[in-house]
């Protein structure tokens, strides 16, 4: 049911840089993300897949590229777009340093931190959820730390997408840069819940339910 549909995954963090060697951001291995292209291909569905600085082996999919910033990825989804589908698994960085300092940023003389001005990222998912050309079905994900299916109900409303996939990533549950997942997908009348397993097996799983969608 997916052959030939033009599929976007998003995966990995963004790296929002201060300085040259610095930069604000997360744990995120892009594993999920990966898998769930990889598994997308194999329907043969036609997948790009986006993704920020991770260091995983991608050599299997035929349409990879890869960004290190959240305005970087913006770009590359609206270059490569329109999508059928589009599954947006990145944990993208809220906020980027207004300006990257062209030289290391120095301790001060008093102490003291240097003031740190942010600015808000690109909103990707929203921008694919309000676009004149939206993809059939969006899918979102929301990694939280604290009540998970009310700040998930929440995102899902917000942005207009179809689907959440939530997860916790709390440092006890290892979710986020680990390899195991455990994930609820949220639907508006729906909540479908998937036990701890390979993030290759919620991959699958996840595929399995588009599938079902666009066969029903």
């Amino acid at each position: 049911m997916l052959k030939s549909k033009k599929i976007l995954v998003t995966a990995g963090p963004t790296h929002e840089y201060l300085d040259d060697i610095r930069f604000i951001g997360n744990r995120s291995s892009g594993k999920q993300g990966a898998e769930i292209a990889k598994c997308l291909q194999k329907l043969e569905a036609d997948v790009t897949l986006v993704i920020g600085p991770v260091n995983l082996e991608l050599a299997g999919l035929s349409k990879v590229i890869r960004v290190e910033s959240a305005e970087q990825m913006n770009n590359a989804v609206i270059e490569t777009g329109p999508f059928d589908i589009a599954i947006c698994a990145a944990a993208v960085s809220d906020w980027r340093p207004k300006e990257k300092a062209k030289k290391k940023i120095k301790k001060s003389s008093i102490g003291k931190p240097q003031f740190l001005e942010l600015v808000e990222n690109p909103d990707i998912l929203k921008n694919i959820c309000i676009a004149e050309n939206r993809p059939n079905l969006v899918i979102g994900f929301a990694a939280e730390t604290n009540d998970l299916l009310t700040n998930a109900r929440l995102k899902l409303k917000n942005k207009g997408c179809d689907w959440i996939v939530a997860n916790k990533v709390t440092a006890e549950s290892n979710n986020m840069g680990g390899g195991e997942n455990e994930v609820i997908i949220i639907k508006k009348n729906e909540e479908i819940k998937f036990t701890r397993q390979s993030k290759e097996g919620i991959a699958k799983l996840i595929c399995k339910k588009i599938v079902e969608e666009f066969s029903g």
